[in-house]
């Protein structure tokens, strides 16, 4: 352990910040494992609704630094091609 004042505070920081990155990717993959989940059961509606959020956390995080914003932009045209294909299948 630091004996450093300022040290001790940015460990203590550091562990603060830790911790909430971490919820936040939990949140995300579990918003994105939701939609996957949805498509699956061929749930236009719901996957919909999980589609819009899953993209807003994958905004967020990305615009905070919790993951890159060309990988959120890849995630998120990877979701978008998957609800296509359900909106493709179920129209025809």
């Amino acid at each position: 352990m630091a004996n450093i004042k300022s040290a001790i505070k940015r460990a203590k920081q550091n562990e603060k910040r830790r911790a909430h990155n971490r919820a936040m990717k939990s949140a995300l993959r579990t918003a994105i494992k939701k939609f996957e989940k949805l498509v699956e059961q061929n749930d236009i509606q719901g996957a919909k609704e999980a589609l819009a959020l899953a993209t807003k956390k994958l905004d967020k995080a990305a615009s905070k630094g919790l993951i890159h914003k060309n990988a959120a932009s890849r995630q998120k045209s990877r979701l978008m091609k998957k609800f296509n294909a359900l909106n493709k299948e179920a129209s025809a």
